[in-house]
Parts: C-alpha cells; structure tokens; sequence
C-alpha cells in the first residue's frame, strides 16, 4: 500500500510539473535574431565551427555570433570607417574596408587586427572580398580593379597588396559597380556582379579581363552578395528584396535562373553565407534613415 501511494504521488507531480521550461529556452540555431541598435550590417561570414560574423558601415565593428543560439559579442570595436564584405578560413577574418579603401585581416576569435593593407588612396569603395585556396581577391565599386592577397607562403600574409586593372567586356559608369564576388564553379576564374547594370562577368584571375556572362535577357539588377554552392550561384538582390539561384555552366560562360525567394521579412538584405541547411542574411536596411537606436537583424531561409 505504501508503494502504491508513493507511486500515485509520483505521477501526480509528473503530470503537474510545468512543461514551459523547455520551451521558454533560447530556440536552438533561430531562424531570426537581432543585432545592436545602430550597427548597420552589411557583409556576413560563418566559419567552420557554428559562429557567424558581422560588420558594421558605420563604425566598422565586427560583432560575432553563436549561430545556435542568436547571442553574440562585439569582438572588434572597429576603426571608426566601414567593414563591408568578409570572409573567414583558419580563425582569420578577412575585411572590405568601403570608403577608407583599405582591407584587414583580424584574428576570428580575439578581433585583433594582423594586418592592414591601404589598397587606394583616391576615391574608392572595397566592398566585398573572396577566398580561393591560395589567395584573397577584393572588388572597388568604384574604380575598375581588384586588389590581390597571395596566400601561397604557408597562408602568411603578404608585405602588401597586388592590384589588377579590369579589362574587357566590363565597363564602369555612375553608383554602384561591381560589388559581390565568388569564384567559378571550375574555380579557374572569378565571377564578378555589377550593381547598377545588373550584368554578370567572369574575370581572369591573372589578367583581369572580363567576359560578360550569357544570362539570356535576365539582369541581376542590385546583385550584392554572392555565394557559389556547387554550379549554383546565389545572389543577394538588395533593394529588391530577392534571393536569386543561378545555374552555371562549369566554366561560367552562360547561366540560367533556376529559383527567386522573398521573405517578408527582408529588409534590403545585403550579402549571404551558408550554414548547414540554411542561408544567413543581414538586412542592411538601407532605406531606412539610421540612427544610434535603429534596429537590425539577420534572417534565415533555406538552402
């Protein structure tokens, strides 16, 4: 009888103990999660671990994120002008510096600053930057060229920077042109998107010349962020809002579109990187007129 009963009693607080403790918890790896007010993302990178890296415009912060938690810390306080495009490999962030015309590389868990490189001295825009296995390549939106990091010495980094002049189909004009930046599916070339006419080139690593890429009578109008996963590009359109796939060819010399996504909640995304089976995009917000209590946030869809 006396086990009878502490059975009954048992049950009973099992059955009454609340359930909300495990749903009151942080979500694991949420599909949406905030920012500090008045950071002013704009580029985004995940490194091999779960944790994901952002760059203020503002002030050039780099805040850094548990992916499977939405929580994060400013790492790098920034130098007080732009981080725009990134990339992260081997604890080392790679950084587009905007309008300062600069890039630098950062220690991915401690923000320390490696190095810095000045890549122009007039007007410019760095604006995105890509890795490939022996070097980083970063765009200017303003002036034709790319600038050049030889990674080939056991991965140190270079006394300074190679500049390569942009020849060929690509031609610049006013606002915003070239910005995002990935490699080739055959990785023998870059693939270069260009703003403000929506067109697409494949560039030769060594000389600089462009061809542009066949798209048929698409445009990716506002192309930003760039992202190759396998023979599909994924490309940020900012302002309007849209994810777009596009299917190349193994060389890069023609592609087609496969897929466009929206989300209601995009708010001028700006650029892309992957995570498992999602996509991680800030939203820049640039229509809205930013203040120090403005806030901003990072989505993510599906792959």
């Amino acid at each position: 009888m006396r086990v009878a009963a502490f059975v009954a009693g048992l049950l009973a607080v099992l059955v009454a103990a609340p359930p909300a403790a495990a749903s009151a918890a942080t979500p694991k790896y949420p599909t949406t999660f905030p920012l500090p007010a008045g950071f002013q993302p704009e580029g985004v990178a995940v490194d091999e671990g779960r944790s994901a890296y952002f760059g203020s415009r503002a002030s050039g912060a780099i805040y850094k994120v548990d992916l499977r938690s939405g929580r994060g810390r400013v790492i790098n306080e920034g130098p007080g002008t732009p981080s725009l495009g990134l990339k992260v490999k081997r604890n080392r962030l790679f950084v587009a510096g905007g309008t300062a015309g600069n890039a630098r590389v950062l220690d991915a868990r401690t923000g320390k600053v490696l190095k810095s490189y000045t890549l122009a001295t007039g007007a410019s825009f760095v604006n995105d930057v890509v890795l490939t296995r022996d070097a980083a390549y970063f765009t200017d939106s303003t002036n034709p060229v790319l600038y050049r990091l030889d990674l080939r010495r056991w991965g140190r980094l270079p006394a300074e920077a190679q500049k390569i002049p942009l020849t060929g189909d690509l031609a610049y004009t006013t606002g915003i042109n070239v910005n995002g930046i990935a490699q080739t599916p055959d990785g023998k070339a870059l693939l270069l998107v260009q703003s403000n006419t929506g067109k697409l080139f494949r560039v030769d690593k060594k000389t600089g010349v462009t061809k542009q890429v066949d798209l048929g009578t698409e445009l990716l109008t506002n192309g930003d962020g760039l992202l190759l996963e396998g023979r599909q590009l994924v490309v940020v359109q900012n302002f309007l809002n849209t994810v777009t796939w596009v299917k190349l060819d193994r060389h890069a010399t023609k592609g087609t579109i496969d897929r466009k996504v929206t989300d209601p909640r995009f708010d001028v995304p700006t650029t892309v990187a992957a995570f498992k089976d999602r996509l991680y995009l800030p939203n820049g917000r640039f229509s809205t007129t930013p203040t120090p209590t403005t806030p901003y946030d990072v989505v993510a869809i599906d792959r």
